[in-house]
């Protein structure tokens, strides 16, 4: 049995993943966030300022380390744009960010959106 080369990185980047993102404590965890130097607060405030977001709400899914992140973002700029061209849009912004964590998961809506959404869950 052979493994393509798709298998074979994905095999070695989640080698080099198990010190990263399984602190064993709660110090561990701070000290891996500050190596990252990203935070939900900086990824809150660099998608407020350059996307003029109206709404942002990010969870650190990673157990605090700041590796894994998920995002519901509201925007006007997402007027009138795919889910595609909204993840890009949003993904330009936060591309040094991105580098720099293991995974990024945006949810993004227009305000009207997001107030129908928010209305459907109540």
């Amino acid at each position: 049995m052979s493994l393509t080369n798709a298998a074979l990185t994905s095999l070695h980047c989640y080698q080099h993943i198990p010190h990263i993102m399984s602190a064993q404590t709660d110090t561990e965890a701070t000290q891996n966030q500050l190596s990252s130097g990203i935070t939900a607060d900086s990824l809150a405030a660099t998608l407020r300022s350059k996307l003029d977001a109206a709404h942002v709400d990010i969870q650190d899914l990673s157990g605090g380390c700041g590796q894994m992140f998920e995002a519901i973002i509201v925007s006007s700029q997402f007027e009138k744009k795919m889910t595609l061209a909204r993840h890009r849009l949003v993904n330009s912004v936060l591309k040094e960010e991105i580098a720099a964590i293991h995974a990024w998961t945006p949810k993004c809506f227009t305000p009207a959106e997001w107030e129908k959404k928010k209305g459907t869950a109540a």
